[in-house]
């Protein structure tokens, strides 16, 4: 079985080395840019997707990379503790959870595809389209534009769009769907080297759904004991609605959106003040799609499915993707019937959790605090029960898929005798 793979970031890197442990080699991978280089700032890997790169054998490589957080704590405008739950191996899960940089990690992918597949990523592929979209088709042709202006075919017996937000593929499926939609918020995100906040293992989020910032250490201490932060600063109405994921702004402007931010344990302004470079795009998503296969072409990751970074589920969603079409592939003797199966599992599960992403995930807490007692409490369950505080945690872990229990217990997407 031939399969193409437009994009090379977190999704179609993760959909060829699951293919490969599947036991599919005919793969090649299609890139639009140039050169893949370390961009981006930080993201985590959830215990459902670091269990998935455990089975792969590449999780112990992934975790050089980063930091294993135990902590993430809720806060109010006042620097007020609204909830604190564990993380990782912390709250009782049998994997981790991974705070990575993102450049770091697709580097990392694209180097164990090319350990264990070869040369199969092409540069400088942009996808034009997809013939073999219908349905009856028994492969597909995928066009991409060159460089220098010419255009190549790559055929195969399926065509995986894992090519983002703006994914040419699925814009062939919907093609009046427009633009990303934007939620009105717009993010500043950035690095910075500070001392160490908390327990140096904590992620840390303060404020609420009109105004909030993010935290958590991607690396070190250093010899200076200082480590690097990742940060996501927020608010609603501010800034521009066009995605322009590297357009670099000011830090001053933005610090001072969050003067009185200052408490003994962050100094959030000075945090701003101090990023290695601030980067500003708006928050946006996309409705779901009535289905992600046609004829032999299928959608995975941000094509299939974008959503808000609330409850940091992007690159762990596209992860499972890779996972589970993998699997299908490689159980189901009719290729068809395998991309309905992915379809039928995979899709119905992420427009839920898109959904719940729109609600702002388990971050709903710090809004539910900041309508009932908006200028801070005394004792936050006054405010709002711990009953109420865990069925709102509880309800993302179920959805996004790593509730503990039913994670540890859920039957492995591997195939064993792939490689035998």
């Amino acid at each position: 079985m031939r399969i193409i793979i437009a994009g090379a970031g977190i999704g179609g890197l993760a959909a060829a080395l699951s293919l490969e442990a599947a036991g599919f080699r005919d793969i090649v991978v299609a890139e639009r840019s140039p050169e893949l280089l370390p961009l981006g700032v930080g993201l985590n890997l959830l215990p459902h997707a670091v269990r998935e790169l455990t089975e792969l054998g590449v999780a112990d490589r992934v975790a050089e990379l980063g930091v294993q957080p135990g902590t993430l704590s809720y806060y109010n405008r006042q620097g007020q503790l609204i909830w604190s739950e564990p993380r990782g191996r912390d709250a009782g899960y049998a994997w981790p959870q991974l705070s990575v940089h993102r450049g770091r990690l697709q580097l990392l992918l694209r180097d164990l595809v090319t350990e264990r597949l070869g040369d199969v990523i092409r540069l400088g592929h942009r996808l034009v389209n997809v013939d073999g979209t219908e349905d009856g088709s028994t492969g597909a042709t995928a066009r991409f534009a060159l460089p220098d202006g010419a255009e190549t075919e790559l055929a195969g017996d399926i065509i995986i769009g894992a090519d983002g937000i703006r994914s040419a593929l699925r814009a062939q499926f919907a093609p009046g769907e427009g633009d990303p939609v934007w939620s009105g918020l717009t993010l500043w995100r950035g690095t910075a080297l500070m001392d160490p906040f908390l327990d140096g293992r904590s992620m840390v989020m303060v404020g609420d759904g009109e105004q909030k910032f993010v935290a958590y250490p991607l690396a070190g201490p250093f010899e200076d004991g200082r480590v690097r932060v990742n940060f996501i600063a927020e608010q609603r109405g501010t800034g521009v609605a066009d995605a322009d994921w590297n357009r670099s702004v000011e830090r001053e402007p933005i610090a001072r959106l969050f003067d009185g931010w200052t408490y003994d344990w962050l100094d959030i302004p000075a945090i701003i003040e101090n990023a290695e470079e601030l980067l500003e795009y708006p928050m946006v998503d996309r409705d779901p799609l009535p289905g992600w296969v046609h004829g032999r072409a299928v959608l995975l990751g941000d094509a299939a499915h974008a959503m808000y970074p609330n409850g940091s589920n992007g690159g762990s969603q596209a992860i499972l993707d890779a996972r589970t079409l993998a699997y299908q592939l490689a159980t189901t003797t009719d290729i068809d019937a395998a991309l309905s199966a992915y379809d039928a599992d995979r899709r119905p599960a992420t427009a839920a959790l898109l959904e719940l992403t729109r609600q702002t995930g388990p971050e709903r807490v710090m809004q539910i605090a900041r309508e009932r007692a908006p200028e801070g409490f005394a004792d936050v369950h006054d405010v709002i029960s711990e009953d109420e505080l865990q069925q709102v945690a509880l309800e993302y872990k179920r959805a996004a898929g790593f509730d503990p229990s039913r994670l540890n217990a859920r039957s492995t997407l591997s195939v064993p005798s792939a490689r035998g």
